[in-house]
């Protein structure tokens, strides 16, 4: 059972409308002074409420059933049950929470397996306080975020997967196996490349000059005809339609 220690520790106070509520986030972190921290940070946005704070993985599986936060933030290397567990579990029974991985972890294996458990957005430790706050506005936006060198890591990763054939198949998601993918326009190539590097559909805009509804349109498309559920999963995919037989 969880208990209520683990619940905030610190004192929110959130100013919010009835058009934009705050988000919710759950801390899932096993130093306590890194936990702590976190939630201090975040409780002191206006659009943000830390609701609950887990020190292990099965707690952060029990506070999110429990709570149903907008945003859980999931280290990786946790006592019980890891991270990536956690992140499946949480993704396959909640769908509509966003899980942002907050780590020190960033060997290929490591990063990979958290994008297949669902991650939608993959940060390490080191990042900047402005990017943490932008990368979980941008979840509640229905967006995803990998950081440049994450992005470079998981395709690498790929293309190791790619040189083997017959381990990228044992590894390929069910539900993407034996579905025939589209071709792909230039301007929605030129859009996957931005996506792979972690762009948000605003700055992809900004690049290409054209509104975010656009790109948030083009984006739909692409996932659509490649078969992705996620960002992430879509730079992956694509990066195996594109690899040489």
């Amino acid at each position: 059972m969880v208990s209520e220690a683990r619940l905030p520790e610190v004192p929110i106070v959130v100013q919010q409308n009835a058009d934009s509520p705050a988000i919710r986030i759950v801390i899932a972190e096993d130093q306590a002074l890194v936990r702590r921290g976190a939630a201090l940070l975040l409780s002191m946005e206006p659009d943000m409420e830390v609701v609950g704070q887990a020190c292990n993985g099965v707690e952060a599986v029990e506070l999110t059933q429990l709570l149903r936060p907008d945003v859980v933030l999931m280290d990786l290397h946790m006592p019980l049950k890891g991270g990536v567990a956690a992140t499946r579990e949480i993704t396959r029974a909640l769908p509509g929470t966003q899980v942002l991985v907050l780590t020190t972890l960033d060997d290929d294996e490591t990063v990979f397996e958290a994008v297949r458990a669902g991650a939608h957005a993959y940060l390490l430790k080191d990042a900047a306080e402005d990017e943490l706050l932008e990368t979980i506005r941008a979840l509640r936006h229905g967006e995803s975020r990998l950081t440049p060198q994450i992005a470079r890591k998981v395709m690498d990763q790929f293309r190791r997967l790619a040189e083997d054939p017959s381990a990228a198949r044992a590894r390929e998601p069910a539900a993407t196996s034996g579905l025939v993918t589209e071709t792909l326009t230039d301007k929605e190539e030129k859009i996957l490349e931005l996506i792979a590097e972690g762009m948000s559909n605003r700055q992809i805009g900004a690049a290409l000059f054209l509104a975010e509804g656009t790109i948030k349109n083009y984006v739909s498309r692409i996932m659509e005809k490649l078969h992705a559920n996620t960002r992430t999963e879509l730079a992956i995919l694509s990066r195996k339609q594109r690899q040489p037989e």
